[in-house]
């Protein structure tokens, strides 16, 4: 589509600084533009420069209607290609970005070669964007880039304080059943679990840096013109009905973006990558050579880190499942060392393993050899595999993944829990096995494709989230005139 006119409205965009946040803005970023939108996307200067490392200089010029731009996070620039110390990061973005925001926002809006700002649409834990959206008097969409069921833990963060749960009376509270208590007064999540609630609740420090960030992003939600969730309406109804009657934010449900992209038929943005590493493009070549529906792909995300023991227990459970696999290893997967398997690992799996730094998951997903999915449950990984049919086995780590677990096992029906705090071989060996060979991996399989089928007419002409992105879209269009 091409341009709407002399007065083309122009969107800022500016998710968090982690690879999971930046994929679904990105894919939003694409869509508007693919409707004739100017777009300004902001990473950190960090970022940036990981960009330039692991997808050369190219990766960050963009064109003269999507551009990308950079702006300090306020910590010390290290040459280093993994995701920052979340709770420093937090606390340095919360005292640090609002100035060079600001500023960026006034310099496009006295650059003559480009529109002023119509609209902007931040990743809903960079909510310092509001103070200047309100100062410069610019309309401001919040983006959530979790599950709705994520967010409705979040959103009760507050209440749970007032009600006397959290903070944890002393740290045995995390190991003494406590986490096992029972909610049932969360709308659209009757009897939830502690344990099952975003991790962040898991402090006895009412001064802890992740619970305050999280409670104050939350609560500034209320100040934007609408709240953007990727996710769609038949996935999650409950929790989202509940958010609308609970909470004063319009609600727009545009998910799976990732199917919503490939709408995009011929673009210029389409080509645009923002893999924080550097893909390792064998991967298909090697998936092509596989049994359909044969191989279990590994991949704990942009963030996880795990003992070296636990990767040992994984390593020797997936290897005696006998089953063929992809595992993605971060060269920061393991914590505080480099990630190394042992030799007889190596030739244990020969020939029924590939292992990769990062991949194009997506791809992957959606290759026909891939049968099923180890995964930390982040919520991109999830409603990626939901769209491409593949079961889970679930292993959660942190934040909302825990939310994301118990709807996938539990409510869809769609994946197998492993002991978060106690990984075995042999656990994740059987657990392998019943998915890729079991009758309740069968049944998983099953309800998988269903899952896909359903996602997909949400996102064709007519469904919920094709219709809900052309009134987001209208609506920043009416911001604009």
């Amino acid at each position: 589509m091409g341009s709407l006119g002399a007065q083309r409205p122009h969107v800022v965009c500016i998710p968090y600084p982690a690879q999971g946040h930046i994929n679904p803005i990105q894919q939003l970023a694409k869509l508007l533009h693919f409707r004739g939108f100017y777009i300004t996307f902001v990473n950190t200067e960090f970022n940036h420069q990981r960009l330039v490392r692991s997808r050369g200089p190219d990766s960050v010029k963009g064109f003269d209607d999507f551009r990308f731009v950079a702006i300090p996070d306020g910590l010390p620039m290290l040459d280093q290609d993994h995701t920052q110390d979340i709770p420093a990061l937090c606390a340095s973005i919360r005292k640090n970005c609002h100035p060079p925001f600001l500023n960026l926002l006034k310099k496009i809006n006295t650059t003559l070669s480009m529109p002023p700002v119509t609209c902007i649409i931040s990743d809903g834990v960079m909510s310092f964007t509001l103070q200047a959206a309100e100062e410069l008097g610019i309309p401001e969409y919040v983006f959530f880039t979790p599950s709705a069921c994520g967010l409705m833990g979040y959103l009760h963060c507050n209440e749970l304080i007032e009600r006397g749960y959290i903070p944890l009376k002393d740290e045995s509270y995390l190991n003494n059943g406590y986490l096992d208590t029972r909610i049932n007064w969360i709308p659209g999540m009757r009897d939830i679990t502690l344990r099952e609630l975003p991790s962040f609740i898991r402090t006895t420090n009412r001064d802890d840096i992740m619970l305050n960030y999280d409670l104050e992003n939350v609560t500034n939600a209320t100040r934007a013109k609408g709240v953007i969730l990727n996710t769609f309406e038949d996935l999650e109804g409950g929790v989202l009905d509940a958010i609308r009657s609970k909470f004063s934010f319009q609600t727009y449900t545009i998910g799976p973006l990732v199917l919503l992209s490939h709408q995009i038929s011929e673009s210029p943005s389409k080509s645009i990558g923002l893999n924080l590493w550097k893909v390792d493009t064998s991967c298909i070549e090697w998936l092509d050579t596989k049994e359909p529906r044969s191989v279990l792909y590994v991949n704990f995300g942009s963030i996880v880190v795990m003992t070296a023991y636990q990767m040992r227990e994984f390593a020797w459970g997936l290897a005696n499942s006998k089953h063929p696999f992809l595992w993605v290893i971060r060269p920061d997967l393991v914590m505080g060392e480099l990630a190394i398997l042992p030799e007889d690992f190596i030739e244990e799996t020969k020939g029924r393993c590939l292992l990769a730094g990062w991949c194009a998951q997506e791809q992957v997903l959606a290759h026909p050899s891939v049968g099923g999915f180890l995964t930390h449950c982040g919520w991109n990984s999830t409603i990626e595999s939901i769209c491409s049919g593949v079961p889970m086995i679930c292993w959660p780590f942190l934040a909302e993944q825990q939310t994301n677990c118990r709807f996938t096992c539990t409510e869809w029906r769609i994946g197998m829990e492993i002991d978060n705090n106690n990984v075995k071989g042999d656990k994740v060996e059987a657990l392998v096995r019943e998915l890729m060979e079991g009758e309740k991996g069968k049944e998983m399989k099953k309800k998988a494709m269903e899952w896909k089928e359903r996602a997909e007419n949400a996102t064709k002409p007519g469904g919920s989230s094709y219709e809900n992105l052309d009134k987001l879209f209208n609506e920043i269009l009416l911001d604009n005139y």
